[in-house]
């Protein structure tokens, strides 16, 4: 059966354990495939039956959603904003409201009240600020353990402060409820804040497009082939080509490039970039949903739905550690005063119930996730589209990287290097090769005519024109014969062409029998090749290799001049395949391949890691890749690798310190020398820091 993904917004969710349990929940909706619930992009991806009908399946999504988690609300993208299905406006304001004020704020004097009344009176002070102060715990655990739904923070703090009331420890139950609150509030800003930090960091998108008649509409009306004005510090809104004007474009936001670009006109631009001193004036070549900006959010804003292989160890992590510490905290509170002489079943409840507190696994299954989702976002701050946290995990562990040469490690643009007139002069030289060029659409002709194009115009048309497949053009023009093609042919033609020394591709040139000369056409290296390759070298990665359709000659040369350990030349696109599938037998770890052009789609896609080039790179490329570099160049690469050992390196150091902590406290907590308070620190504090230290990759 056919299936489809549409993605919803979530919000009101901003607890990871119970993101979990809608995500659980949901994928048991009938006609749902899979469900995959991002918590920290607020995003729901249902993978259903194409065939099943959309409406009713997402009302059975909604009310399923309803009975988990009441204050969550699903909104479909094409809806209004704050509506959803059923049009029905949803304020979501902050954390606090004016009632929970009201509320906490009688609490604490309640609170504080007991403390100065008499006797037994002090019982209920403290009975009423409980309720207060924890009627939104308790209302939740009730409602979740009556939906079979237990073993979340809610039922840990209900069991364990209901104890702490049975057994006389009133004040601390009620601490205990109260410090959870502030430490719910400062996890709900702290996670409120790194979901601002990213979209800021995504805010992109263009507001308006201002037609050429002065009116300004939405990008998203402009059709291809309309012109735009665009004014100084105004954002390009689509894709297109510049009719009018000169100005420095700002590409920071796409490609993460500090150097404006100067653009003239005839000069492609991009949508999401900012004119910063002109005024120009674009045609539309893109409409919107298909510009570069849009595809860019796209993928962004798709990323988090591929969880990493951290992310989801430790999903399976909690769902099973929380039951066994539940398990182990009945143990402790009902064995030891059964076997242990002179043991208090006051003293071993206590144990029991400050073990409970502390056992919340909440800062794991949020700081982890949000630990991705911050790298990916750094990552494309920098111009490096990842399309998952399984990728951004994948790129730490690269053995071997496979390079596409031309237009990966080469600019893929080929020019002309060198006139050598074997008789006459370099003008003459050229313009009977542009003539004879002028109706080839081939790379190498289109070379010739750039050049002759700043020098001159061709005026004679063309007689007896043809193409020899695999040889050159020949064709009679005016009263001039004239020829150009490779060596091999000319030698066949009867002439004695010029030796071919150095690197590129050669075109002779022949004139009336005469030969005239050579033309050297190359495809020059890319700037940061040589360091690119250097520093992959430094970070770790054993072996890099090329793989190209080019001669083998002119791929050595290339391969020589960079560095790169191993050349594979003349190969078509399947033998590519091949060649990668040989290369990943042999590795020790991930290998990622770099490819632009339409024929590397099939080995972006077999590689552990596809790495597309954004800028040139074909649709098709990018399409299949698995991580798109913007700037198309090599060191983006490198970049990347930072980027994502950066975020493996504070992963861990929140998996770390989050089990570590609760590790001392369970143990302090057994031991009977640790109480309900230092246990609220070690749930709540530990998930604060551990969110805190997640949002340092985007600053890093």
């Amino acid at each position: 059966m056919e299936t489809k993904t549409e993605r919803l917004h979530v919000t009101g969710i901003d607890c990871a354990n119970c993101a979990a349990k809608v995500e659980r929940g949901v994928s048991n909706v009938n006609g749902i495939e899979q469900a995959n619930l991002d918590f920290a992009g607020q995003k729901l991806y249902l993978t259903y039956e194409k065939e099943a009908i959309l409406d009713d399946t997402y009302r059975a999504v909604v009310n399923r959603v309803q009975e988990l988690e009441p204050n969550v609300v699903l909104t479909r993208p094409d809806a209004p904003d704050g509506e959803d299905d059923h049009g029905h406006h949803h304020e979501h304001g902050p954390f606090l409201t004016r009632t929970k004020k009201i509320q906490y704020g009688v609490g604490l004097l309640s609170f504080a009240g007991a403390y100065l009344v008499p006797g037994s009176i002090d019982l209920l002070f403290f009975a009423i600020a409980y309720l207060l102060i924890g009627w939104d715990v308790l209302r939740t655990a009730v409602r979740n353990i009556r939906h079979g739904q237990v073993f979340d923070e809610n039922f840990l703090m209900f069991i364990a402060t209901i104890g702490a009331f049975l057994i006389g420890e009133y004040p601390e139950a009620v601490a205990v409820m109260l410090f959870y609150q502030i430490g719910e509030f400062f996890q709900h800003r702290a996670v409120d804040q790194s979901r601002k930090s990213i979209a800021e960091l995504m805010d992109i998108r263009p507001d308006v497009a201002t037609l050429a008649d002065g009116r300004q509409v939405r990008p998203d009306q402009v059709t291809i082939g309309q012109r735009i004005l665009v004014r100084a510090g105004e954002k390009i809104p689509l894709d297109g080509t510049v009719l009018e004007g000169e100005a420095f474009i700002d590409t920071t936001a796409l490609t993460g490039e500090s150097v404006p670009r100067r653009v003239r006109p005839s000069d492609s631009i991009l949508a999401g970039t900012i004119n910063t001193d002109g005024h120009l004036l674009i045609q539309v070549d893109r409409r919107y949903g298909e510009s570069t900006v849009a595809k860019i959010l796209d993928l962004v804003e798709n990323a988090s739905r591929h969880k990493a292989p951290t992310e989801k160890f430790i999903t399976r992590f909690a769902r099973v550690y929380t039951p066994v510490v539940v398990v182990i905290a009945t143990l402790l509170a009902v064995v030891p005063p059964l076997l242990i002489s002179g043991a208090t079943w006051g003293d071993w409840i206590y144990r029991a119930l400050v073990f409970l507190v502390i056992s919340c696994p909440c800062a794991l299954v949020i700081s982890i996730p949000l630990g991705f989702f911050s790298g990916i976002g750094a990552a494309s701050k920098r111009g490096i589209l990842v399309k998952g946290g399984n990728h951004l995990e994948a790129l730490q562990q690269l053995d071997t990287v496979v390079f596409d040469k031309t237009g990966t490690l080469t600019e893929g643009v080929f020019e002309v290097v060198e006139l050598r007139p074997a008789s006459g002069s370099d003008e003459e030289l050229l313009q009977a090769a542009a003539t004879v060029e002028q109706h080839s659409n081939h790379p190498i002709a289109k070379s010739i005519q750039r050049l002759y194009a700043t020098r001159g115009v061709v005026r004679v048309a063309g007689q007896d024109y043809r193409e020899v497949a695999g040889s050159g053009v020949t064709g009679r023009f005016g009263t001039d014969q004239l020829e150009a093609g490779n060596a091999r042919w000319f030698k066949e033609l009867g002439f004695t062409p010029l030796d071919q020394t150095e690197d590129g591709t050669y075109v002779h040139v022949a004139k009336n029998g005469t030969y005239l000369g050579v033309i050297r056409i190359a495809d020059r290296i890319k700037s940061s090749t040589i360091d690119a390759l250097q520093d992959l070298k430094k970070l770790g990665v054993r072996r890099t290799v090329m793989l190209t359709g080019d001669r083998q000659e002119t791929a050595q040369r290339i391969g020589q001049q960079i560095g790169i350990d191993q050349i594979e030349a003349e190969l078509l696109p399947d033998q590519k395949v091949d060649q990668l599938e040989a290369i990943l037998r042999q590795a020790k770890g991930k290998v990622a391949f770099v490819g632009d052009g339409i024929n590397d789609a099939p080995v972006l896609t077999r590689a552990d890691v596809g790495i597309a080039m954004g800028g040139l790179g074909s649709d098709v490329a990018i399409e299949a890749a698995d991580v798109v570099l913007m700037t198309d160049e090599p060191k983006q690469l490198v970049e990347a690798i930072h980027v994502a050992r950066a975020t493996r390196k504070i992963v861990y150091q929140n998996i770390i310190f989050a089990l570590g902590v609760k590790g001392v406290f369970l143990l302090l907590g057994a031991f009977g020398i640790a109480t309900m308070w230092e246990a609220v620190f070690a749930d709540v504090g530990v998930t604060v820091l551990a969110v805190l230290n997640a949002m340092r990759i985007l600053r890093k």
